[in-house]
């Protein structure tokens, strides 16, 4: 308990488990940084990254997707999320309840996974108590360049103060919920104090068949305000049966972002007989930049420019550079 703490993982290329999660925190770890790495492929019902029972982790300026055949695997279709924030031993070590995790400036790409799962996931087991809290998403880039169907990019399930904010969601996922699900399983508490703020969801292939889903008596109390909703001209999804609809965010924007389709966006691994990646970086921060600056960067004239609320804005963007006193909606600021 504890024992463990003060560890930065920096600079890997950690990919190709055949047994587990390519990353396992877990059981009190304190103080760990998981900073400018890429990963893919993992194996069966396990993540990239497995957030369990800690405290001060931050996952940033990392690149995140799947490409079973580049590595002359199957792909089919068993792997869950890409990073899961959860508690699943109880009061077994020093914490009931991860707390105190922050995941920016990453990008996830190229969902290959289960139609059950997201990139970002807080809570999973279904356990008595709030399986996260205090738990920060933000300036994350999240791109549908897949065929594949995923649940939703983000989720929550039995967990308290969640804040996702200037992220970009962007692409046709496809997805069952395009933007978020939450929900609570088994012996969860109801998500209590979910806040969204300042994110872009835009599918610009206008088939965003489902917005999100959000079962009523699942959600105690949430906030959904100033984010900007597109699906390529065509309406935007509502559904009765759900609690949260996109009507629900009394400053919401419904434009065209004027974003990248990421659909030729492709995955940049690694080549170790060449030095170089798929994309022909040299570094895994020249592909993190490639990626931000093509498909998170919305052309002159976007509805995102100096539209975000501030009081709700990240100090810096998705490249860690500073945003103005007027910024901007989603993971990019424009300089």
């Amino acid at each position: 308990n504890k024992a463990v703490h003060d560890i930065v993982i920096q600079n890997n290329v950690i990919h190709d488990s055949f047994d587990n999660d390519l990353l396992k925190i877990n059981n009190s770890a304190v103080n760990i940084t998981v900073q400018g790495n890429m990963f893919y492929n993992q194996t069966g019902s396990d993540e990239h990254m497995d957030i369990n029972s800690e405290e001060f982790v931050t996952v940033q300026d990392n690149v995140f997707f799947n490409d079973f055949e580049g590595s002359g695997r199957v792909n089919d279709s068993s792997t869950s999320s890409f990073i899961v924030i959860k508690d699943s031993n109880g009061s077994r070590d020093a914490y009931l309840g991860s707390r105190n995790i922050t995941v920016r400036r990453n990008v996830f790409l190229h969902w290959e996974g289960t139609t059950g799962h997201n990139f970002v996931l807080c809570g999973e087991d279904g356990t008595r108590n709030f399986e996260a809290f205090s738990v920060l998403i933000e300036n994350n880039l999240m791109l549908g360049n897949s065929p594949f169907t995923m649940r939703a990019p983000f989720g929550v399930k039995g967990c308290k103060d969640v804040t996702f904010r200037n992220n970009t969601v962007s692409g046709d996922l496809p997805a069952v919920s395009y933007a978020f699900r939450l929900n609570d399983e088994k012996q969860n508490p109801p998500n209590q104090n979910i806040l969204m703020y300042n994110n872009v969801w835009a599918d610009p292939t206008g088939t965003m068949n489902d917005f999100d889903d959000t079962p009523f008596g699942q959600t105690a109390s949430y906030v959904l305000s100033n984010n900007l909703y597109w699906n390529g001209g065509a309406a935007i999804p509502t559904d009765a049966t759900d609690m949260i609809n996109y009507t629900d965010d009394p400053a919401r924007r419904v434009a065209d972002p004027l974003l990248t389709n990421p659909a030729p966006a492709g995955t940049p691994r690694w080549n170790p007989a060449t030095g170089t990646f798929a994309d022909g970086s040299t570094t895994i921060r020249q592909v993190f930049l490639r990626l931000a600056d093509t498909y998170g960067k919305a052309a002159a004239g976007s509805p995102l420019i100096d539209n975000a609320d501030a009081a709700h804005a990240p100090a810096d963007d998705i490249r860690g550079s500073a945003r103005s006193a007027r910024p901007d909606i989603g993971c990019y600021e424009i300089q």
